[in-house]
């Protein structure tokens, strides 16, 4: 974190990145002094309403954050020709003019604003992979949208969206969408035993995420270890709470996936009492970074087996046909939302971009294929042996799913793995 003070003494001059929240209502003219070197500018929690007009001047500006805001309009960054990454979450931002962005741009976040439509120019973003609208205001999406033809991620929950668009699902690339929270999608009902919080002694936290975090806890009378998943808020960055838990009751029982106990009594909190998952599990891959955009990453050194990648592989197909054969979309099928122990055993979790569908929509189903197709390309990546027949097997099915022809990808009840 830096400090205004020190941005106007000039110590910082010659950094790369500025990390700079000082209750600004103003962009100080001293930044442009760091043009020749800063490349990733976070002004978040501030209290800004509108950048100068000579953006363009931080040449070398690849990423910029600006959430939790004051600003209601998308500024311009025309000019700005390396920026790729622009982050607005969490602004008052009505307002999103045609041409204000630069074509070169990637990654793109307008979660929790107040947006009723977005500029047809948003199709001349060829290059976007990553698109996070969530929490917004949004009656329909422009047509030209669909030249959007890199799109891989993007997220519609909590709109007002009648439709899903029919260009949407021939998008060749598309592979995590969520759409939950809109009055086109299915909103199934499920009901599940409660849990008073008060019968709960709840020990450390296990992690946190977007919509929550997971703490340790022991049910009463009986001191049965279980995870307590408590939300964060009505609304997260995938979508609503509500719809989260709806998702997480609605999955049944299945080896690869956690199970969910009950939900906790009254509305004071949100929340769900889960299965407990021993401290063997661990992540088998950790978030995509700046560089990788929509894709996982892994600690330096992980190596895996073909036959390691074929357990996985099964296992996760399993669940996602499980999951779809009920019309459910998990919408975040990444390696880093999989628990796996050292004996091969996983269970796939967070259903915070979840999504229920008509089951016969096949085409959702597809968009999820391609997702699975991204993960075996991740896991076998990590192979050292790349010569032999479930190697050969796995890459044969990994580009099946990745077909640009999205009704050529087989359903995840159709694999053969």
């Amino acid at each position: 974190m830096h400090t205004l003070a020190q941005l106007r003494s000039g110590s910082l001059k010659g950094i790369r990145r500025l990390n700079l929240r000082d209750n600004l209502t103003t962009f100080p003219e001293e930044i442009f002094d760091l043009a020749d070197t800063l490349e990733i500018l976070d002004m978040s929690d501030n209290a800004l309403t509108s950048l100068p007009e000579g953006i363009h001047r931080l040449h070398r500006l690849k990423i910029a954050f600006f959430s939790n805001n004051r600003f209601t309009e998308v500024p311009s960054f025309k000019g700005c020709d390396n920026l790729y990454m622009i982050g607005f979450k969490s602004n008052l931002i009505e307002k999103f003019d045609e041409d204000v962005l630069p074509e070169g741009v990637s990654w793109l976040i307008l979660t929790d604003n107040r947006l009723t439509n977005l500029p047809r120019s948003i199709g001349k973003l060829t290059r976007l992979q990553k698109c996070a609208l969530a929490g917004n205001r949004l009656e329909t999406l422009p047509d030209e949208m669909a030249a959007c033809r890199n799109l891989e991620l993007l997220r519609l929950s909590a709109n007002r969206l009648e439709s899903i668009p029919s260009w949407l699902w021939n998008l060749p690339k598309l592979s995590w969408l969520a759409f939950s929270g809109n009055p086109c999608s299915a909103n199934p009902q499920f009901e599940l035993r409660e849990t008073a919080y008060e019968s709960l002694e709840v020990k450390e936290k296990l992690g946190s995420g977007a919509s929550g975090e997971i703490f340790k806890a022991y049910s009463t009378p009986h001191e049965s270890e279980v995870a307590l998943k408590l939300f964060k808020g009505a609304i997260t960055s995938d979508g609503y709470a509500h719809d989260e838990m709806n998702a997480y009751m609605s999955v049944g029982e299945h080896p690869h996936l956690i199970k969910v106990l009950s939900k906790l009594q009254g509305d004071e909190r949100l929340g769900l009492v889960l299965e407990y998952i021993p401290n063997a599990y661990r992540n088998l891959g950790l978030p995509p970074d700046f560089e990788t955009c929509t894709r996982d990453t892994f600690e330096e050194g992980t190596l895996l087996t073909p036959e390691e990648v074929l357990e996985v592989a099964r296992a996760i197909a399993s669940a996602a046909a499980h999951l779809h054969a009920r019309g459910l979309m998990h919408g975040d099928l990444y390696a880093h939302n999989i628990l796996i122990n050292d004996e091969g055993h996983c269970y796939l979790g967070d259903f915070g971009a979840a999504t229920f569908y008509e089951p016969h929509r096949k085409e959702f189903e597809r968009i999820e294929v391609r997702a699975f197709g991204c993960l075996l390309e991740d896991l076998l990546s990590l192979c050292s042996i790349k010569e032999e027949a479930i190697y050969n097997a796995l890459e044969t099915l990994r580009q099946q799913c990745m077909l640009e022809e999205t009704a050529l990808r087989p359903l995840f009840s159709e694999m053969r793995v």
